[in-house]
């Protein structure tokens, strides 16, 4: 196999460029509306950050409850591939600026991969691990930029899949314990209003993610995870549908 180019920076750099301009315009429908009382845009939301509650618990066992307080998705411990793929790609589009910093966000994301067992040897397996993990920071989160922008306005981004999630053998895969994810997604950017509240808007993309649910997934350390729960191989820069 040879090293991965990035072909686009798929859906959340199409997302990053568009967020400051939906912002300035959700501010700007939020102070007309409190102008004129004239109810704003039905995909705009005003909340007052008071009424905000922390990110949902789970009855899922996962690997470290804790991030849960930094605004971010544990990773589940399963066998279950879509348990498992729902909450990786919801993982890869939640967080809170007001409670992580970027890098602490996708090193994270880092822990919940595992080396690709497509590759004979060790040495080659890690390099594709590292590799897998540089090509979600640069073609599939949220650019460090966009987090930065989001950060200045106390925002905060959630993701959740909607509807099924689409399963597709992954090339090559002699074991048959991978398999590739692909769901749609609503992302929920929610940043202050400048006046005590908060403005939220939505975007719906569509990701793909690989897992391996099998005997040589290699498991977090000092977890209660195991040789055999699910972990992440890959998070793909363009979906793949079946």
């Amino acid at each position: 196999m040879t090293a991965r180019t990035n072909r686009r920076g798929i859906a959340w750099a199409v997302i990053g460029a568009i967020v400051l301009i939906i912002g300035i315009a959700a501010l700007i429908i939020v102070s007309l509306s409190n102008a004129d009382s004239t109810p704003s845009s039905p995909d705009l939301t005003s909340t007052r950050t008071s009424d905000f509650e922390p990110t949902p618990t789970t009855e899922t066992a996962v690997v470290d409850e804790s991030v849960i307080k930094r605004g971010l998705v544990p990773e589940p411990i399963t066998t279950d591939p879509e348990t498992y793929v729902r909450a990786a790609l919801a993982a890869a589009g939640t967080f809170d600026t007001t409670k992580a910093e970027y890098e602490e966000w996708i090193a994270y994301l880092g822990t919940w991969f595992t080396p690709d067992t497509r590759y004979a040897s060790e040495a080659d397996r890690i390099a594709e691990l590292e590799a897998a993990k540089l090509e979600m920071r640069q073609t599939v989160v949220l650019p460090e930029a966009e987090w930065d922008s989001l950060a200045g306005e106390d925002g905060r981004v959630s993701a959740v899949t909607t509807g099924d999630v689409a399963f597709s053998p992954v090339p090559e895969d002699q074991s048959g314990d991978m398999s590739s994810g692909t769901a749609d997604i609503t992302i929920t950017f929610t940043r202050s209003d400048g006046a005590g509240g908060e403005v939220s808007y939505e975007e719906q993309t569509r990701l793909s993610v690989q897992v391996l649910c099998g005997e040589a997934s290699v498991p977090t350390p000092d977890s209660s995870q195991a040789a055999g729960d699910c972990k992440v191989v890959r998070l793909l820069s363009e979906p793949v549908e079946p």
